[in-house]
């Protein structure tokens, strides 16, 4: 559509808009991610039980170390080799145990993380179709994508290895501080100073990544959008040698993105290291009031052993924790951008008395109305216009008059400002959306065709469509003739965007299955701009019998294919400055006489 986007200033200053809002609490973050997890309630009770029995199953292996070790103390020559033995095959078979389950916890928090992620891209795609059009007129479509591939791999990749980090550091921990208990309460004063200093830094650390990370998003989004862009109009750029242009532009994009990315892992890789140097000072003191402890007599050798591994399952945690605070900021980062997109207001929900539009006629009319992509900046200034059932409006003027808004004004993407819209004398508004939208056809400049089979592409919008309606209407589309002549007919598969078919060929496929359905109103938006003349000229009687009883609203550049309209709307800058049939308007010699001679002059 050429008339798709308000102005780029104003639609810039919108886009930021959206995009400017303030920082999340993590604690909002995680509640919503709560929620994905706790629909796997039994997974994650499963996986809970497992994670308790490997830690638990691992920390009795220090303590039975510390009864060999006090076994093998007893003096040269007095060795208990069978108890010895006993702790050794105990520790082996419990850490033979733990190593089996943490393998299968290991398989279930990936299952576990799973069924988050298909919940979650499931309802933002959800959410996606639920949205305006506005929404979309203000969004790089790379940036929407980065949402539901980069930001929700970003979670997958959290949940499935940190989070189940997460709840192992707190099991051993715990049990550690416990077993520690157990040994020495003494000792245990050592982790008072070591371990409030590890917590206050990481904090004070995880407060300072956090923004980067979600710095690092943004950028990302951005670089994605930029690609989507240029991939999607690289022909243009190759024909107009703007390669150099292009790729100075992705070097600066490009360097953004590599820069967050870099500030965030450099500010976050400071973390580890200085929690481990914490830990180890820990260990230090440990072994040093330990020693005091031993020479006085109130401790023994192995309970000093299995002291020291505790309190290295103890500090260990803490020290993998602060390593991986730098990938559980860009999960929380990430998981701020998808609910935010969560978040966006959907399209306005019909009214609570809205009825269904049927037994369509086609009689619309435009009363007054005003509209603006922008608040205090109208796009379209008090048109009225009545099409009666059956008749053919077309539109023309200069790009940016707002022809195409007029079309979206029709189809409820936007709502008027002021005014009123009517489709046999009931208010637009007071219908449904979705019947609404069903009582129209719309063949738009840009075809859109999806990857399938030329069935079913035709058949898109229609149920139970029989394989010879799609003929018929293909037929009636001048396309039928082209589609027999391929190896597998209607069954050939389309690729991507059906990059296989010429311009002109998808139009005409768009215009096939225009003519299966069975709406009163039909919708033309340049919808012959990307064939030849001379095919134009073949699908002109597919058309008429296309707009044969049904009101049609055609958006022509080519003057020439709406000389047999019922009534032409010449519009500029929003308004409606001349109306009537090409004889009478050619009569006038107003603006449609320029407009129809300069057009001939210049072809």
């Amino acid at each position: 559509m050429n008339q798709k986007l308000p102005p780029m200033p104003e639609r810039t200053a919108l886009a930021s808009s959206r995009f400017e809002k303030p920082k999340v609490k993590a604690s909002l973050i995680l509640g919503r991610l709560w929620k994905y997890l706790y629909a796997s309630k039994w997974l994650l009770l499963l996986a809970l039980m497992m994670n308790i029995a490997s830690n638990l199953l691992a920390l009795a292996g220090p303590k039975l170390s510390g009864y060999a070790i006090d076994a093998i103390a007893q003096g040269t020559g007095h060795v208990d080799f069978p108890v010895v033995y006993c702790y050794a095959s105990l520790m082996i078979g419990f850490y033979l145990t733990a190593f089996v389950i943490s393998y299968f916890l290991s398989v279930l928090m990936i299952r576990l993380s799973r069924n988050v992620v298909y919940s979650m891209r499931r309802d933002v795609f959800s959410k996606l179709a639920a949205l305006p059009v506005s929404f979309f007129d203000n969004r790089k479509t790379g940036d929407i994508i980065s949402v539901i591939s980069y930001d929700i791999d970003t979670l997958n990749t959290s949940l499935s290895n940190d989070l189940l980090q997460v709840l192992t550091s707190v099991i051993t921990v715990a049990g550690s501080l416990v077993m520690m208990l157990t040994i020495s309460p003494k000792l245990i004063l050592v982790f008072a100073v070591t371990i409030p200093l590890s917590v206050t830094f990481t904090k004070y650390r995880s407060e300072k990544v956090r923004p980067l990370y979600r710095n690092r998003s943004a950028k990302i989004g951005e670089l994605n959008g930029f690609m989507e862009e240029a991939t999607g109009g690289l022909k243009t750029i190759k024909a107009y040698s703007r390669e150099p242009f292009f790729l100075s532009r992705f070097d600066t994009k490009n360097q953004e993105a590599v820069q967050a990315n870099y500030q965030a892992d450099h500010f976050a890789s400071i973390t580890g290291p200085s929690v481990n140097f914490i830990n180890n000072f820990s260990l230090a003191l440990v072994s040093v009031f330990g020693a005091l402890l031993y020479m006085g007599g109130s401790i023994s050798l192995g309970s000093i052993s299995s002291f020291v591994l505790y309190s290295r399952k103890f500090s260990g945690p803490i020290n993998e924790f602060a390593n991986i605070i730098s990938d559980l900021q860009s999960a929380l980062a990430a998981a701020e951008r998808v609910f935010r997109l969560l978040d966006e207001e959907p399209e306005t929900a019909d009214r609570p008395q809205a009825a269904e539009l049927k037994e369509v006629h086609g009689d619309v009319r435009l009363q007054a109305v005003r509209f603006g992509y922008v608040p205090g900046k109208p796009v379209i200034r008090d048109i009225s216009l009545h099409a009666p059932g059956g008749s053919v409006i077309a539109i023309v003027g200069p790009t940016g008059a707002g022809k195409t808004t007029i079309i979206h004004l029709l189809m409820r993407f936007y709502d008027v400002d002021s005014g009123a819209i009517t489709i046999d004398g009931h208010d637009i508004r007071d219908m449904t959306r979705k019947s609404l939208r069903q009582a129209y056809t719309m063949v738009l400049q840009d075809a859109w065709l999806f990857h399938g089979t030329i069935f079913e592409n035709i058949a898109y919008g229609k149920n139970g469509v029989t394989r010879e309606d799609v003929v018929r209407a293909a037929r009636m589309a001048m396309i039928h003739t082209y589609i027999a002549s391929l190896p597998e007919g209607y069954d050939t598969m389309l690729s991507d965007n059906a990059v296989n078919l010429s311009k002109g060929q998808k139009q005409l496929l768009i215009i096939a299955r225009a003519i299966l359905m069975d709406s009163h109103i039909l919708i033309l938006d340049e919808a012959t701009s990307n064939v030849d003349t001379q095919t134009e000229r073949q699908i002109q009687s597919a058309m008429l019998h296309l707009m044969s009883g049904r009101t049609c609203f055609i958006i022509a550049h080519r003057l020439s294919t709406i000389q047999n309209a019922d009534r032409i709307l010449v519009v500029s800058e929003g308004r409606i400055v001349e109306e009537g049939t090409h004889g009478e308007l050619m009569g006038r010699g107003g603006t449609y006489y320029d407009l129809y001679h300069s057009q001939f002059e210049t072809n």
